[in-house]
């Protein structure tokens, strides 16, 4: 029981590192709206397969649910940065990304107090505190939709000049927006100069070594200062 208690606590977070070392892959492939829709498919069906566990009396389906749920939090935390930095205009920008770690961690505050016994941490309750994760998903399946694509994926992956305008407007308005859209042209032109390093690549490069232990000690004394006893 220990055991099996410990693969679905820890099996979240295997599932969070191949999602996350996907995301490139397919932010390239498919673009960023895409791949955000497809990711809430799959934390919805990850919250049903979770919710019906108890009525089907399987708790491999909460292994399996858990699992996909990490696949989606790795896919959605550097898409959805990406995502709400790109569409935002460049003096919102750091103000919109700043948005998003105060959501997820407010979101983790929420499931914090919604998991205490006399809310939803009841031995009746808990099959739909494991399925809450798939409201935020199904909000943004239905909203979505009704965003463009980011412009600089369509200008800078796709070469959709035309495609890259409309969602200039449709996001920040008419107006006069040749600026932002030199600025990708730009940075579409840096990249082409520029290598794209794989993970293992990064590990092993002699000059972000220090900056790659700074970030592992950091990561590292975060877990281990108690704030997950707390």
């Amino acid at each position: 029981l220990l055991f099996l208690w410990s693969i679905t606590v820890s099996i979240f977070g295997i599932g969070g590192l191949l999602g996350s070392s996907g995301s490139r892959y397919l932010t390239v492939k498919y673009g960023k709206k895409k791949c955000l829709l497809c990711n809430n498919l799959l934390m919805i069906v990850a919250a049903s397969i979770m919710g019906c566990s108890k009525i089907a009396q399987s708790f491999e389906m909460i292994l399996i649910g858990r699992f996909m749920c990490g696949i989606s939090a790795g896919l959605c935390v550097p898409l959805h940065h990406q995502y709400v930095g790109e569409i935002s205009p460049r003096k919102l920008r750091g103000f919109a990304n700043s948005t998003s770690s105060f959501f997820w961690t407010l979101g983790k505050a929420v499931g914090q107090i919604s998991g205490q016994r006399e809310l939803l941490g009841s031995q009746s309750m808990w099959p739909i505190l494991m399925a809450s994760c798939g409201f935020p998903a199904l909000v943004q399946l239905l909203t979505l939709p009704f965003f463009p694509e980011s412009p600089p994926y369509l200008l800078m992956h796709k070469g959709d000049q035309e495609g890259c305008k409309k969602a200039i407007r449709q996001l920040w308005g008419e107006g006069q927006h040749h600026a932002d859209i030199d600025d990708i042209m730009k940075e579409k032109a840096t990249m082409k100069n520029t290598k794209i390093m794989s993970v293992l690549e990064l590990v092993k490069e002699p000059a972000f070594r220090w900056q790659l232990y700074m970030i592992v000690i950091l990561t590292s004394t975060i877990q281990l200062c108690g704030i997950n006893a707390v």
